[in-house]
């Protein structure tokens, strides 16, 4: 021991011949934004509403958190929900250039002979062997949940129905839905064809924010192809001006099912009933899910892009600290009067060694609640930090040896 510090003692003298003390950072821990005072009501959230069907959720779509469910990750038929996998799907093959807004989709025999209006299920009317724009054509499968549109769509899409199903299982698997296979693009019954309350409030929740172009098609009340004009099925849309979808579904195996989205400030809530009753009541219970949500929980910003959160040591830099942020700005849903409660702490490496990108990833905040994690997000350098000169790196070089022993 006394050897080792009598060879740090000689290195040190060494040094300071040519270069000078560097102060230690210190690095505050990170504070969420001021917020209005919490509500009043700050007891227990109270039980949610009683469902009637198979399964069920609430989600907060800021953080993926469920707020409320029952059998939400046991696997059902989700009906006509099946078709906001088919609109993700085209959204993103559109982002990617494979396919465009305007171009001609053929309603061919195929889709009209197992979609259209000969058959028991929903349809858009589009007339067989003809085409129409895509932006039209999908609209006719989101506003009248049109089993013909859907197929029209995929075969334009991917060659296929089958090549199209494939593709929805690889985007489903982006999404994180862990418990569902898709077969076709409608939601007719079929075996192996399923999903989950919990998936579909995932998918919901991803439609809306990856594309929310595509994601405003499901508000529109009713939409007309050629000389019949149809209506949206989701009641909540007259019922909730905060509604702005997403999508309904019926069949025999599947029962009435309705996921349905609302936004009330900057709080958006997604739930999911499967397995009801009724058309009304699927929107009753899914009305009551939302309303209760909105009552007992309350979203607030906790940190905005840009804004620094924290300040870290940086080694053989041309500066000592970088700044920390988020990329995203950062939202956190709890039960309401819970805010002050809430706990940040960040997860960053023990050292960190210049250089760094703005906008680089360097940790995570996180947010805590009575123990479980509520919210969480990468920090990112906010500004660029250079590599050091050559005797600043030989400084710290020293510095990081001194204190590694």
């Amino acid at each position: 021991m006394k050897a080792s510090f009598t060879r740090k003692a000689m290195a040190f003298a060494a040094l300071t011949t040519f270069a000078v003390g560097l102060a230690v950072a210190q690095t505050p821990a990170p504070q969420p934004a001021t917020a209005q005072p919490p509500a009043s009501d700050s007891l227990p959230v109270p039980p949610p509403p009683a469902i009637t069907g198979t399964a069920w959720v609430l989600m907060d779509a800021a953080s993926g958190n469920i707020l409320a469910g029952e059998n939400y990750d046991q696997r059902l038929e989700p009906a006509s929900i099946t078709k906001v996998m088919t609109s993700y799907v085209i959204a993103a093959e559109m982002a990617g250039g494979k396919v465009k807004g305007d171009d001609q989709v053929m309603m061919t025999e195929n889709a009209w002979r197992a979609g259209g209006a000969g058959t028991d299920g929903s349809y858009s009317g589009f007339e067989v062997n003809k085409t129409a724009p895509l932006l039209e054509m999908e609209k006719g499968m989101v506003v009248q949940s049109g089993n013909d549109a859907a197929i029209a769509l995929a075969e334009h899409v991917a060659g296929s129905t089958d090549a199209f199903a494939s593709l929805m299982n690889q985007y489903a698997a982006r999404i994180g839905m862990k418990n569902s296979h898709f077969v076709n693009p409608h939601g007719l019954s079929a075996e192996g064809h399923y999903s989950t309350a919990h998936d579909l409030a995932l998918l919901g929740r991803a439609l809306s924010r990856d594309y929310p172009v595509a994601y405003s098609y499901n508000k529109i009340k009713e939409f007309t192809v050629g000389p019949i004009t149809q209506p949206n099925r989701n009641l909540l849309l007259w019922r909730d001006p905060s509604v702005d979808g997403i999508k309904t579904g019926h069949h025999s195996g599947a029962g009435y099912c309705l996921m349905a989205s609302a936004k009330r400030a900057d709080q958006r809530l997604i739930s999911v009933v499967m397995g009801s009753s009724s058309e009304k009541q699927r929107a009753d219970d899914s009305q009551a899910l939302l309303n209760w949500g909105f009552r007992f929980f309350e979203t607030h910003k906790l940190y905005d892009v840009g804004k620094v959160i924290a300040q870290q040591k940086v080694w053989k830099g041309a500066v000592d600290q970088v700044q920390l942020g988020v990329a995203q700005p950062m939202l956190v849903t709890v039960p309401r009067g819970k805010y002050n409660q809430l706990k940040p702490m960040m997860d960053v490496p023990k050292q960190l060694i210049a250089p760094f990108a703005k906008g680089q990833k360097i940790g995570t905040v996180k947010v805590m609640l009575d123990g479980k994690v509520v919210a969480q997000s990468p920090l990112v350098a906010i500004g660029a930090v250079e590599q050091g000169g050559f005797f600043k790196r030989l400084w710290d070089e020293f510095w990081m040896w001194w204190e590694s022993e």
